[in-house]
C-alpha cells in the first residue's frame, strides 16, 4: 500500500466514525451513544485504566460495536527501523534520563542504518544529546540550532569538553531568518520537535533539497492555528476538519503515569466537573466551561477551597448554603461518564496521529523525495515513537 492508499484508507474511516472521537467528553453528563451504553458500563471502574493503556485491547472490545474498528489495528501498524543500539561512553549519557537516553540510542540506530555521513543539522536541539551522539558516532559536523542561550552554551561547553565538531547557534525558527542552515549536502534531523517547529523544519529542508531529513513529530497542535492546516494536498482536499482538540487527541497515548500523578489526575478530574455542576445550578448556563489550570498542590486541600479559587477566576459568586459534598458526588459520577467516553475517544488516537504523519510524509514526497514511515523504538519508551525519513 502506497502513502497515498494509506491516508485515503484512514482519512475515510476517521470521517465515517468521527461522532465517536470529535467530542469533548466533559461537555456530556450521560454516555452520548445509546448502542454502546451496556458495553461502556460493563466495564469495572478499576479495569477502565487498564484498558485504556492497551491500544489493542481498545480495537477489540469495542471492534465489534463500532463499524471500521476492526480495520484500525492494520491501518495503524506500521513498520519498524529499530536496530541494534550502538555503544557509547558513560560520558555521552551525562545528563540524559534513562529513559530519554534510551529513545536517542533508538533514534540514532535507525537514523544510521541508510547514513551518506553528511553533516548534520539538529533542530531544536536543546543541549545537543542528539548531536554528541551523532557526532561521537561518525557524523563529520554537527551544527545545532536552539532557541534558549544557555542550553546553547552547555551544549558547546560539552562538546568542546567532549571533543566532538558541534557547534551551537541560538535562533527562535519560528520568525528568524534560519534558511542558512539548511544544505544541500547534509542531514538535517530532529527528534520530538513540536508541532510548527517540526513543520517549518520539513518546509525548509525540502526548499533548501536537503539529501536527508529524518525526524520524530510530537505535540502536533502547538504553535499552530486551531484550524489545522493540512499541508499535503491529498489532506487539504480532506472532509475532516481538525482543531487542536482533535489534534491533542493524539498525544492522549501515555507511558503509565506514576500512582501518585493517576491520583492527583483523578482528583483534578472529579474537582473539576464537581464545579461545573455547582456552576450550572447557580448560572443555568449547561455547556462544561473550563477553569485555568492550577498548581497540583491545590488538589491535597478542600473541595470547597478549590470551588472559591474556581468561582474567583470566573467571577461567580457562591451562596453560603452551597453543600459541597453533594456537587463533589456529582462530580465522582461524571467522571465515570467521562472516563468511559474518553475510552471512545482514544480508540482513535493512534489513528489520528497516523493521518497527521501521513499529511506529513505526503507532502515530503510532493517536494520529490523518497519517504518512509516506521517506528524507531517500543511504546513503553515513548509513544511519540513515529519516524519519518525523507531521501532526495
Amino acid at each position: 500500500m502506497t502513502l497515498a492508499q494509506h491516508f485515503a484508507a484512514l482519512d475515510t474511516l476517521l470521517y465515517s466514525t468521527r461522532q465517536y472521537w470529535q467530542c469533548t467528553a466533559f461537555d456530556f453528563d450521560d454516555i452520548p451513544w445509546p448502542e454502546l451504553m451496556s458495553l461502556l458500563w460493563a466495564i469495572d471502574d478499576s479495569q477502565v485504566s487498564e484498558l485504556d493503556a492497551d491500544q489493542h485491547a481498545l480495537y477489540q472490545y469495542f471492534c465489534d460495536a463500532i463499524d471500521g474498528v476492526d480495520e484500525l489495528n492494520a491501518l495503524c501498524e506500521l513498520p519498524t527501523t529499530k536496530l541494534p543500539r550502538n555503544e557509547f561512553p558513560f560520558w555521552i549519557s551525562n545528563g540524559i534520563k534513562g529513559r530519554k537516553f534510551e529513545q536517542l540510542q533508538d533514534f540514532v540506530a535507525a537514523i544510521s542504518q541508510n547514513s551518506q555521513q553528511h553533516p548534520v543539522l539538529e533542530w531544536c536541539a536543546g543541549k545537543g544529546h542528539l548531536g554528541r551522539m551523532l557526532a561521537f558516532s561518525g557524523a563529520p559536523s554537527v551544527h545545532s540550532i536552539e532557541l534558549q542561550e544557555h542550553l546553547c552554551e552547555q551544549g558547546a561547553h560539552s562538546a568542546k569538553q567532549q571533543q566532538l565538531a558541534m557547534q551551537f547557534s541560538q535562533a527562535n525558527v519560528l520568525t528568524d531568518n534560519t534558511d542558512a542552515f539548511f544544505k544541500t549536502e547534509q542531514h538535517a534531523v530532529a527528534l520530538h520537535a513540536c508541532g510548527r517547529l517540526h513543520q517549518t523544519f520539513m518546509q525548509q529542508a525540502s526548499r533548501a533539497k536537503t539529501q536527508q531529513i529524518s525526524f520524530s513529530p510530537c505535540c502536533y497542535h502547538l504553535f499552530t492555528d486551531d484550524a489545522y492546516q493540512a499541508m499535503s494536498e491529498h489532506a487539504q482536499h480532506s472532509q475532516l476538519t481538525l482543531t487542536h482538540r482533535d489534534l491533542k487527541l493524539a498525544l492522549q497515548e501515555t507511558v503509565t503515569a506514576p500512582s501518585r500523578v493517576d491520583k492527583v489526575r483523578k482528583t483534578e478530574v472529579e474537582w473539576r466537573l464537581g464545579f461545573d455542576a455547582l456552576r450550572k445550578s447557580i448560572t443555568g448556563v449547561q455547556h462544561y466551561v473550563s477553569v485555568p489550570s492550577v498548581n497540583k498542590a491545590v488538589f491535597s486541600g478542600s473541595f470547597r477551597s478549590f470551588c472559591l479559587w474556581a468561582a474567583d477566576k470566573k467571577s461567580l459568586h457562591i451562596p453560603d448554603d452551597i453543600d459541597y459534598n453533594a456537587f463533589l458526588e456529582i462530580g465522582k459520577q461524571r467522571k465515570r461518564v467521562t472516563e468511559r467516553i474518553e475510552l471512545i475517544r482514544h480508540v482513535f488516537r493512534r489513528a489520528i496521529e497516523v493521518w497527521l504523519v501521513l499529511d506529513r510524509a505526503l507532502y515530503l514526497q510532493q517536494q520529490g523525495y523518497q519517504v518512509s514511515v516506521s517506528t524507531f523504538c517500543e511504546k513503553q519508551l515513548t509513544p511519540r515513537n513515529i519516524l519519518i525519513q525523507a531521501n532526495y
